[in-house]
């Protein structure tokens, strides 16, 4: 009896633990404790769309990366796959720590102020022998999957909220970063809000990166309406668009030759 009594107690116990925890997690994590076993294959259910895991390992240098990265706006009439779009949301904001979640920039207090939202314009991206509805979804690091927030061809509204820039109406596939400030004011005050630009700046360096070692162009804008931007892509009133971001295969890449680079560095010495 007193074995049966003991192993009672600690089954109990540890239930008990189990529900703490999952009342002082926050929501993120208990979805991801919620969604046990791996997704092998790309489905949609309940208009969310899980993306094909990343891959860890590349063809590409990092060095090689650096070298040949530039903001590209000359692009192909020509679809992105659902393996490419994974990998860029990856790079720009994806798990990278297991235990924690923390991802792929550098975040003060890990506090992970920025949303990323895909505008996939009609036959921009395919997805199981077909395109992906056009639309604009969010994407959400944790399960490495988008939500569709609004139906539509959004591309023609972007491309006017960012002044008519060509290389937004010409990519099949924009990316908007926008913040959260409160994420991070909360704990710095208003020094917080100059950490949230900081985020940006790293996220965006790695679709540089990431796009540059797959053969893909990207170029980095600031100049859009942002209120209109938001309204857009259908972001809550407290988000602040900071960066829209097409991406799309290049008509000509960059690339730079090492000789060329001994030449420019011995000419200014």
């Amino acid at each position: 009896m007193p074995t049966r009594r003991l192993f009672v107690k600690t089954i109990m116990a540890s239930v008990a633990s189990a529900i703490a925890l999952m009342i002082i997690l926050p929501t993120s994590y208990k979805a991801r404790i919620r969604k046990t076993g791996t997704n092998k294959k790309t489905y949609t259910y309940k208009q969310a769309i899980y993306l094909p895991i990343p891959k860890l390992k590349g063809n590409t240098s990092v060095e090689e990366a650096l070298a040949n990265r530039r903001s590209i706006r000359k692009y192909l009439n020509q679809p992105l796959s659902l393996e490419m779009l994974s990998q860029v949301l990856w790079a720009a904001y994806g798990i990278t720590e297991t235990r924690y979640g923390f991802k792929t920039t550098p975040s003060a207090g890990a506090t992970y102020p920025l949303e990323i939202y895909s505008i996939i314009s009609p036959n921009g991206v395919v997805i199981e022998n077909k395109y992906l509805e056009p639309g604009s979804y969010r994407y959400d690091p944790h399960t490495h999957s988008l939500r569709l927030i609004k139906k539509g061809d959004l591309s023609w509204k972007l491309y006017k909220a960012a002044l008519e820039q060509d290389w937004v109406l010409e990519a099949p596939v924009n990316l908007v970063f926008t913040a959260i400030y409160e994420r991070t004011t909360n704990r710095y005050g208003d020094r917080g809000i100059r950490y949230v630009w900081i985020e940006v700046g790293h996220a965006g360096q790695n679709v540089y990166l990431q796009t540059t070692a797959m053969g893909l162009a990207t170029v980095a804008i600031g100049a859009f309406y942002d209120e209109e931007v938001r309204t857009i892509i259908g972001a809550s009133e407290n988000e602040h668009p900071l960066y829209i971001m097409p991406i799309a295969i290049p008509v000509t890449r960059y690339t730079l030759v090492k000789k060329d680079l001994e030449t420019y560095i011995y000419s200014n010495r």
